[in-house]
């Protein structure tokens, strides 16, 4: 029998790749949203996988009680050329939709003989952000926001039907609806761009909007016009995200919690291990043990907010701060008064998305540092909002307020690809990390990108990564 030795010689070197593949280790710094999918993407594709995170489980810090959404059509940047007059506009604004801290910029604590220094990160970040306010950065990070989402949607799906994962999903779409005329008419230029990138968001009536959402009769004289994505969804991103670390325990990724991280032990473009303590799950303080080395194959960083401060020592500049962002979760008293159509409040920053018997109200941005306290003006303006377009139809002397710190970045785009510094390729760091607001829309594209990218494969997803080029 003839033997063909090129083709024999192919097929046992792909079947090496996949062995290496198959046994290759990789730790996943963080167990948020886009921590977890990446260690069920990267199990999926036959790595080891262990998860560190300083809380004590999964989804507790941003990914816990966000807006709910998968919205591919909520992709219009930030920075955009209308925002720097807005910022001003709503500088001294307490319930501003979005808030720079001044004092903070200016380094003003307002307490006498407390001042501190100059946040210069904000100062650095607000500088970048302002480059990315004209119509032609705008144009080109919508196109990136939309291809992600559209993408990461898909991966969704495509999860949701491996793994049958129950988590309040609903697929009745996304409205933007719209009580102001010049808000609503800024939205169209947007909408049709994103048609043109392939997403189905429409503009419609009035009339259409509150037969998609009867929910909405109550305001219906205050509407201007509305925009529909039918193929959006909504879901509880926190239980979605603890129960698929649930599904990957079961296949083996290992998570260890209540681990804190101290640093990466890094020598010559190249990751040794990563240091980390166990911390006590009340209050993250680190407990009287020592500290210790922990090594794999390859790292991914996705650590949101404290992202660049674990990489600053190799020489890499993360452009990402902490977006504080606000929710409200009230119990629904009349289900047939309350929104299944997810729905995202333009003029005032809200999103509203039905989670079973819940209604997730989020959004809001202050830039402050890390600060976590709950600002009560902030949250009485979300409460008063609701009030104004549902009535009593929830219970509002129940709300559950929550703060949570989005990673932003300046053009709103996610860092996703290899890690980069001034010498070069760090030839064992991998980043997933930026995602802002849209870490939920975001995270099973991130992810499954990432898996293909450990693996020498390119992602199917027109998406400028990072740190692919030679």
């Amino acid at each position: 029998m003839l033997v063909n030795l090129h083709f024999l010689s192919i097929h046992i070197h792909q079947l090496t790749t996949v062995r290496q593949v198959m046994t290759k280790q990789v730790i996943v710094l963080g167990a948020g949203v886009v921590g977890v999918t990446t260690a069920w993407q990267l199990r999926q594709a036959g790595f080891e996988v262990t998860v560190i995170e300083r809380e004590s489980s999964a989804a507790l810090s941003t990914s816990f009680a966000n807006g709910g959404q998968i919205s591919v059509s909520h992709a219009t940047p930030w920075a955009n050329p209308d925002t720097p007059y807005k910022a001003l506009k709503w500088l001294l604004r307490e319930d501003a939709p979005l808030l720079f801290r001044w004092r903070r910029l200016l380094g003003l604590s307002g307490n006498a003989g407390q001042d501190t220094a100059p946040d210069m990160a904000l100062w650095r970040w607000g500088w970048q952000f302002l480059q990315q306010c004209n119509a032609k950065s705008a144009d080109a990070n919508l196109v990136q926001m939309v291809n992600l989402g559209l993408y990461s949607r898909q991966i969704l799906g495509e999860v949701r039907a491996q793994t049958g994962i129950d988590y309040d999903c609903l697929t009745r779409g996304i409205m933007h609806f719209y009580t102001d005329h010049a808000e609503f008419q800024a939205a169209i230029a947007p909408t049709k761009r994103m048609q043109q990138l392939g997403c189905d968001r429409q503009v419609i009536s009035v009339d259409k909007a509150i037969e998609l959402e009867p929910a909405l009769t109550g305001i219906g004289k205050e509407l201007v016009g509305a925009t529909y994505t039918a193929l959006d969804e909504s879901g509880d991103a926190q239980k979605f995200t603890h129960r698929l670390a649930a599904l990957c325990q079961q296949q083996g990724v290992t998570f260890l919690f209540n681990t804190a991280i101290k640093r990466l032990v890094y020598h010559n473009q190249h990751i040794d291990g990563v240091e980390v303590i166990s911390v006590d799950s009340k209050d993250n303080a680190a407990l009287p043990a020592q500290s210790q080395i922990l090594s794999a194959d390859a790292y991914v960083l996705a650590l949101g907010s404290y992202s660049p401060a674990l990489v600053k020592a190799l020489g890499i500049n993360l452009p990402i701060y902490p977006a504080k962002g606000y929710s409200a979760t009230y119990p629904v008293l009349r289900p047939d008064e309350t929104p299944y159509v997810s729905l995202i409040d333009d003029e005032f920053k809200l999103v509203y998305s039905r989670l079973g018997d819940r209604l997730r109200v989020a959004g809001t941005a202050e830039f402050n540092g890390f600060n976590l306290d709950l600002n009560p003006v902030r949250c009485q303006a979300i409460t008063r909002r609701v009030r104004e377009v549902f009535g009593d139809a929830v219970d509002l002397t129940q709300p559950n307020y929550w703060t949570g710190l989005r990673p932003m970045t300046p053009s709103n785009v996610p860092i996703i690809g290899r890690a980069v510094n001034r010498q070069g390729r760090i030839d064992n760091l991998y980043l997933n990390t930026g995602h802002g607001t849209l870490g939920w829309t975001h995270s099973n594209g991130s992810a499954k990108a990432i898996a293909d990218i450990m693996q020498g494969r390119q992602p199917q997803v027109n998406f400028n990564f990072v740190g692919l080029q030679d």
